[in-house]
């Protein structure tokens, strides 16, 4: 298996933003975050990331959030994430 990348990028959008196949713009992100890799696992079973109020739950092969958590409380209804590379830097 891979070493999982050490850090992503979350990007919170909001739903209405996202198009029909997935994609969207960045700069429509409501709030971003730098997350770094814990090193512990998630009950979920994929590798936890943390960083500037987010925690999350991050399959890095396909980079989908599995479990996220915004300043300790589950997204408000009608908002996603979306994970990016993060800054080089």
């Amino acid at each position: 298996m891979r070493t999982p990348p050490k850090r992503f990028e979350i990007l919170v959008v909001p739903e209405h933003v996202v198009g029909h196949d997935g994609t969207f713009r960045p700069e429509d992100a409501i709030r971003s975050a730098l997350v770094e890799a814990t090193g512990e696992w998630g009950a979920s079973g994929y590798p936890r990331y943390a960083g500037h109020g987010v925690v999350a739950d991050i399959d890095p092969a396909t980079r989908t959030v599995e479990a996220v958590l915004v300043d300790g409380a589950e997204l408000d209804y009608g908002l996603t994430v979306r994970v990016v590379d993060a800054p080089l830097g």
